[in-house]
């Protein structure tokens, strides 16, 4: 179940990431150095669900690594120890039941079409983690954006730290972590700032209050 087409997604994200591909992978290695690593282990199977381009998957330090996503280019831009899987997140999923230790995804549950297809994609999240295991998702508040949250052609979903907080519940999950504001809102047609100021923002948690647009979950399988 999507909203958006696979050589249609091909389209719109070649238009809006390419022209700054350098530099999300650069801000990408900030994140996960100064953030993202401490929560995954370096034996880690992890998952990058809706995986973009990779800037997560291809870096992060971990045992074994598989990346999701319907875009027929995501391929061409994953490391050769990422093993693909071109399919509908809402369908069941190419992965053994309790084999991953870990499911990130960023900036992707918006994209669905619907809460039934996000349920379907939370259920198989829980199928396939160990029992323990986590899923670290990170997306726009639409309880901090309102209007801003429509500029983007494929936003479908709207959620709030708290909707998607409740859902998480409803589908076997608990919530170990909750921040409602973490990151700005997005890198698109922004400008390129230097990333001591990235590095610097990450450690000084009272800034998020002011500039973070994004949540960040950690939710534990029960």
């Amino acid at each position: 179940m999507t909203a958006n087409q696979p050589e249609e997604l091909r389209r719109i994200y070649g238009a809006r990431f390419e022209k700054n591909s350098a530099y999300r992978q650069r801000v990408w290695r900030v994140l996960i150095r100064e953030f993202f690593q401490a929560q995954v282990s370096p034996s880690a199977t992890v998952l990058d669900l809706g995986c973009g381009y990779g800037e997560f998957i291809n870096q992060i330090q971990c045992g074994r690594k598989l990346a999701m996503d319907l875009n027929p280019d995501a391929p061409r831009f994953l490391a050769a120890d990422v093993r693909f899987l071109q399919q509908d997140c809402s369908t069941r999923w190419q992965c053994e039941d309790q084999s991953l230790d870990v499911v990130f995804t960023s900036n992707f549950f918006e994209h669905l079409p619907s809460k039934a297809a996000l349920k379907m994609t939370l259920e198989e999240a829980c199928r396939c983690l160990k029992p323990g295991g986590r899923l670290l998702a990170m997306g726009p508040n639409i309880r901090f954006l309102r209007g801003d949250y429509w500029d983007f052609w494929d936003h479908h979903l709207a959620l709030s730290d708290r909707s998607l907080a409740e859902g998480l519940e409803n589908c076997g999950f608990t919530i170990a972590e909750n921040h409602d504001r973490f990151l700005p809102y997005t890198m698109v047609n922004q400008r390129e700032h230097p990333l001591f100021l990235l590095s610097l923002y990450l450690k000084l948690r009272p800034a998020w209050k002011f500039f973070g647009r994004q949540f960040f979950i950690v939710a534990a399988k029960a």
